[in-house]
């Protein structure tokens, strides 16, 4: 995408203002509106980003031991990067644009606390060894008939589900609730995040959204804005979703399972039908490389408290560095799925994930496998 096109873009969608934000170390999107005029001019050269985002916590609360940024350096700005890649039109914003930045040092490196920089980082890694990389993310969240407000007054105790019970793929309940499943699944769509599955999960008011496979920054861009848009468009029906990896210690938690595979001029590289399993040796290869790094990447797999309370016995969240076919119970399940389907489901890994992190991560653990 180039200036000159987005232009003629803006002039077709009537485009008034325009919303640009990045992504901190937690996956919290942060971001402002600027002017059109404004954004001609972040478009051809950047502009100021205060890096306190660096600095402080999903709550806002300032970190005492970062070394990025802190009340030593006064917090200054750091230089966001327009990607103009990153175009889409707001659907319930209208006359909105959107985009998403990178963040970049003043001689022009990736910022050391960008997430979006490392994965794109990751990628190129995999780039140089001639692959290109293919992931889909799988959600679980909880919805509540509550709100912001609502939530916050009850201490975030007692709230309402959407239904109660337990309802694992309810033709049913997800029926009785079908305008907040259209609302969601059109309004994802309208958003540039196609949606290939959706169904209720284990649980009280709980759904599963699969979204369509991707190239691994697409997919990320993908998977972050999703819960940011799954936020806004049921929060606008009196709704609230939460990705909590563990909201309840009675109930089971919420997964964020990526699909992934390598390609290489054009084929699935994980794939191999002369093997009894379906899987190459470089598929095996960067299988193991995950596993052998699971334990130690936990740490990026699962970076909230929240995550780790999710790691209970006898609920589904995988507690050991395991493999295996079509299993479930295992950290990483292997799908043979022939040509175009033969992947890696890596289950470790909750809704509450950082896309940008964990994708750059799986994938990172790949090719030290295949090295």
């Amino acid at each position: 995408m180039d200036i000159p096109t987005l232009r003629e873009a803006f002039q077709k969608n009537d485009i008034q203002k325009v919303k640009v934000g990045g992504w901190d170390v937690d996956g919290v999107l942060r971001g402002k509106y600027v002017s059109v005029e404004k954004f001609w001019s972040a478009a051809e050269s950047g502009f100021g980003f205060c890096d306190v985002i660096f600095g402080w916590d999903i709550g806002d609360v300032l970190y005492d031991n970062a070394k990025v940024t802190g009340w030593d350096t006064g917090y200054p700005d750091t230089h966001a990067v327009v990607d103009l890649d990153t175009f889409r039109v707001i659907p319930w914003e209208p006359k909105t644009a959107a985009f998403f930045v990178d963040f970049v040092q003043p001689d022009g490196s990736a910022h050391p606390a960008c997430p979006r920089s490392l994965l794109k980082k990751v990628i190129a890694d995999a780039k140089a060894r001639g692959y290109s990389a293919t992931f889909a993310c799988e959600f679980e969240f909880f919805v509540f008939e509550e709100t912001p407000r609502s939530a916050w007054d009850k201490g975030f105790r007692g709230m309402t589900p959407l239904s109660p019970g337990m309802f694992g793929y309810s033709w049913l309940r997800e029926g009785q609730h079908s305008d907040m499943v259209d609302a969601l699944w059109q309004g994802a769509a309208a958003y540039g995040i196609p949606i290939e599955g959706f169904h209720t999960e284990t649980g009280p008011g709980v759904y599963e959204a699969a979204l369509r496979y991707q190239e691994a920054l697409r997919m990320a861009d993908n998977a972050a804005l999703f819960k940011v848009a799954a936020k806004e468009i049921l929060g606008r029906r009196g709704l609230m979703p939460t990705f909590m990896a563990k909201w309840n210690a009675e109930l089971p938690g919420s997964s964020g399972h990526l699909h992934q595979s390598l390609w290489k001029d054009g084929k699935n590289a994980f794939h191999d039908a002369s093997k009894p399993d379906g899987f190459s040796d470089l598929g095996q290869s960067y299988l193991a490389g995950q596993l052998a790094l699971m334990p130690e990447l936990t740490a990026l797999y699962a970076p909230t408290v929240n995550a780790y309370k999710r790691y209970v016995p006898g609920v589904w969240a995988p507690l050991t560095a395991t493999w295996g076919l079509e299993n479930r119970t295992c950290a990483i399940r292997a799908i043979r799925g022939g040509e175009k389907g033969t992947r890696y489901e890596y289950r470790q890994t909750a809704a509450d994930i950082n896309p940008y992190v964990a994708i750059a991560t799986c994938l990172a653990a790949g090719l030290h496998g295949i090295d």
